[in-house]
């Protein structure tokens, strides 16, 4: 439509044209003594015109060979450009491809353009750190020196630095981007990995919380190290009873009745002679999370002659799980500190026949020796050395 438009205004216009200059019969004299000369209108307008071209093709000609200097200049900035560019793509694409020595040597070409030197740099150190040339990891990351990209480079050196297991550099590095106001979910992770190498138990707990919380974390990987965390800290605390109870008051519901937190837990307590509170954190942690290692722990709580009520909490539990086999040999223990030896002896030979023969193995040597303790409780020898020797034969 537009290409249909332009032809019409072209015919328009020559049309227009032919109609002035055929009834145009005007005459232009130009008089410069003793000269005078008589032109028509028409070919003095078209002298006109083609001066007007003479001049400007002239004109355009000297400006084009003036700025030939600098079009060449630019051309020669462009090249560079253009080739510095391909570089740094070649040299990113290296990095991720694993080839290593291409991606610093990319790097290297791709600062030939100034614009670009730094960010060629940043990828030129993670090569060099991939190779474990560490010299020139370093050497590559002080030559950014932008202010713009000062936070690229601290997050990537504190990156590179837990990586290569200088936990305590990482740190500094990562307090001198938070000193900057860095706070970025990122740098959190990083943090933790370097807390987590120093084993310090208490950021790695407050850092993994802070990342569980904004789904930076797999779930499952955020219980593990909340588990290791709360594993080491009562682990620290296990000689203390009040420092015990004031940490675990700090755990959430959630973390108590994690089986890997509260058996030790239990444990601590139980040593320590609370085993009250021993008993609500194993009683708590099962009403959620049914764990052999919790049942097997479950007689620790009980004081000795006072074991009636974990007695009885167990029998109910066994109305729930009628064929576990730890839960039996639990029973049989709680009966056997009571001496309630008939009813010690049947928890035990029905641990026996529900323990699972492959998986369970250690629980049977075991169940064989409470039986052969009880036995020789109650003067039964004959009995008991068989089953001293059952167990001797399964633990071999």
């Amino acid at each position: 439509m537009r290409l249909l438009f332009w032809v019409a205004v072209l015919f328009g216009g020559a049309v227009g044209l032919a109609l002035f200059t055929q009834f145009n019969h005007s005459n232009v004299v130009l008089f410069y003594p003793p000269y005078r000369v008589e032109l028509s209108l028409n070919l003095a307008l078209a002298l006109l015109l083609l001066v007007f071209f003479v001049v400007w093709t002239v004109l355009s000609t000297v400006r084009h060979l003036s700025e030939m200097p600098r079009r060449a200049a630019a051309y020669r900035e462009r090249s560079r450009m253009n080739k510095a560019q391909a570089a740094l793509r070649e040299s990113i694409e290296n990095l991720f491809a694993g080839r290593f020595a291409r991606a610093e040597r990319a790097a290297r070409e791709a600062q030939s353009w100034e614009a670009q030197a730094q960010t060629a740099a940043l990828v030129g150190a993670r090569a060099a750190h991939r190779m474990q040339e560490i010299e020139r990891r370093d050497a590559w990351m002080a030559q950014v020196t932008d202010p713009e990209r000062e936070q690229a480079r601290l997050v990537s050196m504190a990156e590179l630095l837990v990586d290569a297991r200088d936990a305590d550099g990482a740190l500094e590095t990562i307090a001198q981007l938070q000193a900057q106001g860095g706070r970025q979910i990122h740098v959190q992770r990083i943090a933790l990995r370097a807390h987590q190498h120093l084993k310090n138990w208490s950021e790695v707990l407050r850092l993994a919380r802070s990342l569980e919380k904004r789904n930076a974390l797999h779930p499952v990987l955020a219980l593990r190290l909340k588990q290791m965390a709360c594993e080491a800290m009562l682990e620290e605390r296990r000689h203390d009873a009040e420092a015990l109870s004031a940490f675990w008051r700090t755990l959430s519901a959630d973390e108590r009745r994690a089986a890997r937190i509260a058996e030790p837990a239990a444990r601590y307590f139980a040593a320590l002679g609370r085993q009250d509170e021993a008993r609500r954190i194993i009683e708590d942690a099962l009403k959620v999370n049914w764990d052999s290692r919790l049942v097997l722990r479950y007689p620790d709580c009980a004081r000795a002659g006072q074991a009636l009520p974990q007695i009885q909490q167990a029998e109910k539990w066994l109305n729930e799980h009628p064929a576990d086999a730890d839960l039996y040999y639990a029973l049989g223990v709680l009966c056997l500190g009571e001496q309630l030896w008939g009813k010690a002896q049947s928890s035990f030979e029905r641990a026996l026949k529900y323990a699972d023969r492959n998986h369970q193995g250690r629980l049977r040597v075991r169940t064989h020796l409470a039986l052969a303790r009880l036995f020789e409780e109650t003067e039964r020898p004959e009995e008991a050395q068989r089953h001293y020797r059952e167990s001797a034969m399964l633990a071999a």
